[in-house]
């Protein structure tokens, strides 16, 4: 169910409702290298990781896949499991095992009728202190009536 209220007015500058990842886990990454066929030891190898010249230190790096669905999950949980139309991302930053990550979202155009409402949206994950680690646009349809 929805965090949000039915009767929200949507206007440009409207925050979506946050989705939050406590805790970035280094097991489901395992899981999803397998499930991918992943062969890269940055996603379930800490030591691997700790040899880049990055100093991350012994934290296993996030698939791109997972981090983005924790921004799926925000546009989900606000409008529902149809409402994505477009979704365009870019990585600046990865995504490590342990992390508290946010996603976040901000309505910036708003286009169409009652039956066809659209929303154009920013939107971002954010980490504490390394800032945003992932950060795209969507259009998302607007559901009036809200997300049940």
């Amino acid at each position: 169910m929805s965090t949000r209220e039915a009767d929200t007015a949507y206007e440009v500058g409207y925050s979506i409702p946050e989705w939050v990842m406590e805790s970035v886990s280094a097991e489901r990454m395992r899981t999803m290298a397998a499930i991918l066929r992943d062969p890269n030891p940055l996603h379930w190898d800490r030591e691997a990781v700790d040899r880049l010249p990055l100093a991350l230190g012994k934290r296993t790096i996030n698939q791109g896949p997972l981090g983005l669905s924790y921004i799926i999950n925000m546009l989900h949980d606000w409008m529902g499991p149809e409402c994505i139309q477009r979704l365009v991302m870019t990585f600046p930053q990865v995504v490590l095992d342990g992390e508290r990550v946010i996603a976040k979202g901000r309505i910036t155009k708003l286009q169409g009728g009652n039956s066809q409402r659209l929303a154009e949206c920013d939107i971002w994950l954010e980490h504490a202190e390394r800032g945003v680690l992932l950060k795209g646009q969507a259009t998302v349809r607007i559901n009036e009536d809200g997300y049940q």
